[in-house]
């Protein structure tokens, strides 16, 4: 699969939730703009930077109408305690299939022990791609400060 491009439609994909349905991105999502993360796993420390990182800014990116949807291949339990451990308030979605997400979005993945790396999205309110961010080891990830700035500068644009 080809890296997604600006413009082009986030493929479907059904992140599985804990103690929630699943969640269809991106149709669940339609109607906002949107971040999906694809996250290495709950033991990677610029992860859980990144993810703390959007819970500080869940409040400003809601002002924007930014909904948040992470996604890795931690198993539930993981993928639990991850969040209590952030008190996360958005949608974390755990054992993902890391060749579909791979086939579905051109996310790269780690091959041994298998995971999903870093990967960002910014999704438009159709679900289209806006940005992506693609990384191939630990470092280099989407990060709230710089969402934030591109949904205020693109809501500028279309209000001149």
């Amino acid at each position: 699969m080809p890296l997604l491009d600006p413009g082009d439609r986030f493929p479907p994909i059904t992140v599985t939730l804990v103690d929630a349905p699943p969640l269809e991105v991106p149709q669940a999502l339609a109607g906002h703009l949107a971040v999906v993360i694809f996250y290495r796993g709950s033991w990677c420390p610029y992860c859980n930077a990144q993810l703390r990182a959007f819970q500080r800014a869940v409040d400003k990116l809601d002002t924007l109408d930014v909904k948040i949807v992470a996604l890795s291949v931690d198993d539930e339990a993981s993928t639990r305690e991850l969040i209590a451990k952030h008190d996360l308030t958005f949608p974390v979605g755990h054992s993902a299939a890391a060749a579909a997400i791979h086939d579905a979005t051109g996310a790269f993945v780690n091959r041994d022990p298998v995971y999903l790396q870093s990967t960002g999205f910014v999704l438009d309110r159709a679900g289209n791609v806006i940005v992506s961010v693609y990384s191939s080891g630990a470092i280099g990830r989407l990060v709230p400060a710089d969402v934030a700035g591109l949904v205020e500068y693109l809501e500028s644009k279309q209000a001149a």
